[in-house]
């Protein structure tokens, strides 16, 4: 391991839902600039787990570092780019461009009261490129498929200039050729924006080939390494209950 200073550092957290407990005594840390895949069956943890990452909860004990600082005094979280689960098969409920969406994720860096300028225009304009979807900016949301969406959603991510990147599931609702591209999007964003990676996904097949580092979760923290970690049927096992050697990928 490096011994610079992990972007991400999670020490012996728990969380629980009254007396559900739904993480126990979770540890890892995350180095700038990897790609990170969460694995783990229903209810391990996972989306929970994102939320802690980013802030959105506190961890019943323990606690998440974000470059050395606490991730409750963490000031600039428009750093971490966070995509929740299922928001890009969100139809919207009212008349909104790309342009518009992409938008909104330069408010938390200028501010909710201050007008956009020449500097969020040109973010806007470059997360719009960076995504491929430049040509799609006066384009209605509700005209989009699932994995243009997903697109936008990052997008505006990116445009608050994020060191990080944590998406929830980002291929549900995305058909499995689109999935594809998707994924070297990822990679592309890794590689060449040098962005650091963390997302959750079913898909064992495709994170193996894919990522840098595997998190196996299941409550507790079952492996965190090289995903050549996943061609162990043992481990598949203790984390989803019986023997798999393939996940289906969303169609």
């Amino acid at each position: 391991m490096s011994n610079r200073k992990p972007i991400i550092k999670v020490e012996d957290i728990s969380f629980g839902y009254g007396h559900a407990r739904v993480l126990e005594h979770v540890s890892f840390s995350i180095e700038r600039g990897d790609y990170v895949g969460i694995i783990g069956p229903n209810g391990s943890g996972k989306t929970t787990l994102l939320k802690l990452l980013v802030g959105l909860m506190t961890p019943d004990a323990g606690s998440v570092h974000i470059d050395g600082t606490p991730i409750e005094t963490y000031k600039k979280r428009y750093e971490i780019g966070y995509v929740p689960q299922q928001v890009a098969g969100e139809q919207a409920a009212f008349p909104v461009t790309v342009q518009e969406i992409v938008e909104s994720g330069r408010t938390p860096a200028h501010g909710w009261l201050s007008r956009m300028g020449e500097k969020d225009d040109r973010a806007v304009k470059d997360a719009l490129q960076t995504a491929g979807i430049s040509e799609l900016k006066d384009r209605l949301m509700s005209t989009l498929s699932g994995g243009q969406r997903q697109r936008v959603y990052i997008a505006r991510a990116l445009a608050a200039k994020p060191k990080m990147l944590i998406l929830d599931e980002p291929f549900v609702g995305v058909d499995i050729v689109a999935q594809k591209d998707f994924y070297a999007f990822l990679r592309r964003l890794n590689v060449e924006e040098k962005l650091t990676i963390v997302f959750v996904s079913h898909d064992i097949d495709m994170i193996s080939e894919e990522v840098k580092s595997v998190i196996c979760l299941n409550r507790g923290l079952l492996c965190y390494g090289n995903p050549s970690l996943l061609h162990d049927p043992g481990l598949v096992k203790k984390l989803y209950g019986r023997h798999m050697t393939h996940i289906h990928r969303h169609s």
